[in-house]
Parts: C-alpha cells; sequence; structure tokens
C-alpha cells in the first residue's frame, strides 16, 4: 500500500499543500496541489481561520496517513517568521485533532532529500519535484512545489529512504545522497574519545 502525506509549506499569504502517494519502491504520485491564499488586509484571525479550513478541508478529503510542515527557521524578517509560527500551528492543531503524526523538516534537509544536495536552490528543488512526480512542468506557484518536496521528503524517509533498500528497490541519486550525508552527519555528531 502506498503511504499518503499532505505536506505543507506555511504562509499566511500562500501556504501551500501538496498530496502525494509514495509507493514501497518509492515512487511518488501527485494526489493534489493547491495554495490556500488570504489577502494582507484580512483581519489576522480571520486569516488563521481560512487557512485552517482549507487544510482541514483537504485533510478530510485525501484522508493522508501523515503530515508533514515546513519548519519555522529564523529569517531577518518577524513579521514573516511569526506568520510561518502560526500557519504551522494552525496545521499542527489540525492533525492533530484527526490524530494524525505530523513531522517537521528544515528546509535543508528537503533540499537533500529531493535534489541530494542540502543547499540546492529553488529552481532545482522544484525541477526534481516535477521529475520525480514525473510531471510536464513545475507546479507553480513556488509555495506549491515546495509542498510537494516537503511531502515527497517525508514518505521517503519514512519509507526507509534513510537506509538501504531492500527487496531489489535501488536508491535515487538523491536518496543515495541523502543517506551517505545522513551517515557522514551521524559520524560526525558522534561522541569522541579524548585522547592525552
Amino acid at each position: 500500500m502506498p503511504l499518503r502525506v499532505l505536506g505543507i509549506d506555511p504562509g499566511l499569504t500562500r501556504c501551500g499543500v501538496g498530496i502525494v502517494d509514495v509507493a514501497p519502491n518509492r515512487t511518488a504520485r501527485l494526489v493534489d496541489v493547491l495554495v490556500i491564499r488570504t489577502p494582507a488586509t484580512m483581519p489576522l484571525a480571520e486569516r488563521l481561520l481560512a487557512v485552517g479550513d482549507g487544510i482541514a478541508e483537504l485533510l478530510d478529503l485525501h484522508q493522508p496517513q501523515a503530515v508533514a510542515i515546513e519548519r519555522v527557521f529564523a529569517q531577518h524578517n518577524l513579521k514573516t517568521v511569526m506568520g510561518t509560527a502560526q500557519v504551522s500551528g494552525v496545521a499542527l492543531h489540525a492533525a492533530a485533532k484527526r490524530g494524525l503524526p505530523v513531522a517537521l523538516h528544515t528546509p535543508s534537509e528537503v533540499k537533500a532529500a529531493i535534489t541530494g544536495y542540502g543547499s540546492a536552490d529553488k529552481k532545482q528543488v522544484q525541477a526534481m519535484v516535477a521529475r520525480i512526480l514525473g510531471l510536464a512542468e513545475v507546479p507553480k506557484p513556488a509555495d506549491a512545489a515546495d509542498a510537494l518536496a516537503i511531502a515527497i521528503c517525508h514518505a521517503w524517509r519514512g519509507s526507509g529512504a534513510n537506509t538501504p533498500a531492500t527487496g531489489g528497490a535501488a536508491l535515487t541519486p538523491a536518496q543515495a545522497a541523502w543517506h551517505a550525508a545522513e551517515r557522514s552527519t551521524r559520524a560526525s555528531l558522534a561522541p569522541r574519545r579524548l585522547t592525552k
């Protein structure tokens, strides 16, 4: 059975939501993708309600088995960070209300999963998302492609993309690079014995 993941690129003006089905052999299929928009002129509480209602509707419609959200990270623009964090909270609430497991993934983790390179630029990630899903063109706007990347990242990680393939299923080049990077990171973080 494929794993269905709903990925969220949180934002107050534009919140990307992408749903993918990922088979045990790590092939991914697009289920749905859209961007929930709210105008800056709308009161904050109403904007959060609109985004929350949109996410809840998609959760109920597509019945994912997991939710993945891009982790909020520090930016110079405090207003943007606050809006992103607030939308993340709304999404976490909607998933928890339905008893769904939620994972938070950093932008560099998503980039590494999709492209094999944690510092890839947005265009590289978007191109790989289209390629992975077999799409003729990159989903637009960027928030839509980002949401799909987050969902794919989680599905690959949750379905064993960070461990060697079994049962004859080979890792893609991006998955192999990610696996190698994770091994390297674990080795560098391992406690070291001090010698005199």
